[in-house]
């Protein structure tokens, strides 16, 4: 049986608020269906192909820079420890939270303060996913 997903659960999946989703899907540039209760639904493939159109478009749009990071979590810097060499910063990015290890002296290069926006890149070589 195929997934579907209601607005508030594909907006959390795309990281944006279910106000967005809703607008979305009122544009038509997602196309929802009505259940037995009248609650929108999206069907799991069309989500899918919807979440990489909105990734790809997100990186033109706002801004960002363009990197070969695909896996980037914006967010607000909420901890920053600094030892004589290394130092730790935790990033909280919507539900997750990301902690980074890595230089002092990059941590001061960048200016990193609690409270600043920053953005966690994740490139990785072994990803696990779990089925939900």
């Amino acid at each position: 049986m195929q997934q579907s997903y209601t607005i508030g659960q594909a907006a959390r999946l795309l990281g944006v608020s279910p106000d967005t989703a809703r607008r979305w899907a009122d544009a038509g540039r997602v196309v929802t269906r009505r259940d037995e209760g009248g609650r929108r639904l999206i069907n799991g493939r069309d989500l899918a192909a919807f979440s990489v159109e909105v990734g790809q478009g997100a990186h033109a749009e706002d801004g960002e820079p363009y990197t070969s990071a695909r896996n980037a979590f914006p967010g607000i810097v909420t901890a920053v420890k600094l030892g004589d060499v290394a130092a730790q910063v935790e990033i909280q990015a919507g539900p997750h939270r990301l902690v980074s290890l890595l230089t002092r002296e990059a941590v001061e290069e960048l200016g990193l303060e609690v409270g600043m926006q920053a953005t966690a890149r994740v490139k990785s070589t072994s990803v696990h996913i779990d089925r939900t």
